[in-house]
């Protein structure tokens, strides 16, 4: 490979992760504190600060993460709150203040993808943090990246082929609106 091609395949900076752990799932199946401890993630508390600037991924949000969120994110970061989907109540997890509005972070739902993990199988929007962070570096131009968290995970893998189409066409929309027309397109079939 040239060494001008290798500067078109990989980001000039990777994206920050960072979990924020709610503590209310089974340990044993948290796939946000094993991406902590594999050092794949910085863990967060509900009492750490994080960077207020940093992205965070919120399923209630009305802006979809997009590639035009990649510069923001390359610099501030994203953060995925580690929560049950059981425990989500008025569209935010339990203990976890919503950003305020008019800080400088943003709040970005992801664009609509099929869980791969084995507890949610197929389920619209229900994926598991590991899916989640995996799918933000997807739409924000890292499939690489998103296949190496994803790697050691139950259906992770099954995870990105699931949704390989979904995603291609989410990581080359240009602005959330197109990104918008794009989830009408693959899910009104």
């Amino acid at each position: 490979m040239r060494s001008s091609e290798s500067t078109h395949s990989r980001p000039e900076r990777p994206v920050p992760l960072a979990v924020l752990l709610v503590g209310d799932d089974d340990p044993r199946r948290c796939t946000g504190r094993r991406l902590v401890r594999w050092g794949l993630a910085r863990e967060l508390r509900a009492t750490s600060r994080r960077n207020p600037r940093a992205i965070l991924l919120d399923p209630y949000a009305v802006s979809p993460l997009s590639p035009a969120d990649a510069p923001r994110a390359r610099s501030a970061g994203v953060v995925a709150v580690d929560c049950s989907w059981n425990r989500l109540s008025g569209g935010h997890a339990r203990g976890v203040p919503p950003p305020a509005p008019g800080s400088p972070g943003s709040a970005r739902r992801l664009p609509l993808l099929l869980a791969g993990n084995p507890q949610h199988y197929g389920r619209v929007g229900e994926l598991n943090t590991a899916e989640a962070l995996a799918a933000a570096l997807y739409v924000l131009g890292e499939p690489g990246a998103a296949a190496r968290l994803l790697e050691g995970f139950a259906g992770g893998l099954a995870f990105l082929a699931l949704n390989r189409e979904r995603l291609d066409r989410y990581a080359r929309a240009g602005s959330p609106d197109e990104l918008v027309a794009e989830e009408r397109a693959l899910f009104s079939r």
